[in-house]
């Protein structure tokens, strides 16, 4: 008994605790190992409120940022309205940036506290993935062209239709273009792939990236956690977290490999 409880604690499941006979030689032991699953369980516990608590001070607060936040934009439009003289245009102008750069960094908190909170509002619709995709790609379309990048597309012809939050998947594969196009290497080529393998419905991104990928893949979706350990690049940090928890959000998965220089993202879905 006291080995199989043992057992279940390792594989993390819950059990009834020990009753041994009082004349038992292991009535000690037994009792220790069910004060120690009382307590675990109950570090477990504090551990979960500590986190529901730093995720709704996140939320509030990105929520709170947003009415000054706005006022601020909306100061920072008026002024670029105006016929200002030099350099006085070029503040203005630099404020605006900054100004819309921050609104998307505190929307992004916004977004990934909720979605870690699980208050993330999703509506699932069938929809076809690689139209989707396709979709995302034409509106990224003067963004691509704009860089040194060549964008090349494999996407089947077949309809792939799941079930998915047709919002919140669009910013999946918007966060993971934005990323492609940040950290690729100059005049190199990004491969944007969308495929059936057996009952599911796949896409992979691909780019070589300008930078060492010396890093933990599964830390690198982390929040905040950005491949320029520097942070001389813009970026919150969120963009791949976003794109996991969104994914996973609408019951699709999302991992992310290395090979080498090449950085590869995959988002799975069921086929309907």
């Amino acid at each position: 008994s006291l080995t199989d409880k043992l057992t279940l604690i390792q594989a993390g499941q819950e059990s009834e605790p020990l009753a041994l006979s009082k004349h038992s030689l292991l009535k000690e032991a037994g009792e220790a190992l069910n004060n120690i699953e009382d307590g675990i369980e109950s570090a477990i516990d504090e551990r979960n409120r500590s986190n529901q608590m730093r995720v709704e001070l996140i939320t509030n607060v990105s929520h709170d940022l947003k009415t000054p936040l706005t006022s601020i934009i909306n100061y920072a439009d008026l002024l670029c309205e105006e016929n200002l003289p030099a350099p006085s245009a070029e503040y203005a102008q630099a404020l605006r940036d900054k100004s819309y750069r921050l609104k998307n960094m505190v929307q992004d908190v916004f977004e990934i506290s909720k979605a870690t909170s699980g208050n993330l509002s999703v509506e699932l619709v069938e929809l076809d993935l690689g139209k989707l995709v396709e979709q995302t790609l034409a509106d990224m379309d003067e963004r691509i062209q704009e860089s040194s990048l060549t964008l090349k597309t494999h996407i089947t012809e077949e309809p792939l239709p799941i079930l998915a939050d047709g919002e919140k998947l669009y910013r999946v594969f918007q966060n993971l273009l934005v990323n492609a196009l940040q950290y690729s290497l100059d005049n190199s080529r990004i491969h944007v792939y969308v495929y059936k393998e057996g009952d599911q419905a796949c896409a992979k991104i691909k780019n070589t990236s300008k930078q060492e990928l010396n890093f933990d893949t599964e830390k690198i979706v982390e929040r905040f956690v950005r491949a320029d350990a520097s942070r001389t690049t813009e970026g919150s940090g969120l963009g791949l977290s976003i794109a996991q928890s969104f994914a996973e959000a609408c019951g699709g998965t999302f991992h992310v490999e290395t090979d080498a220089d090449m950085f590869i993202a995959h988002v799975q879905f069921p086929l309907i």
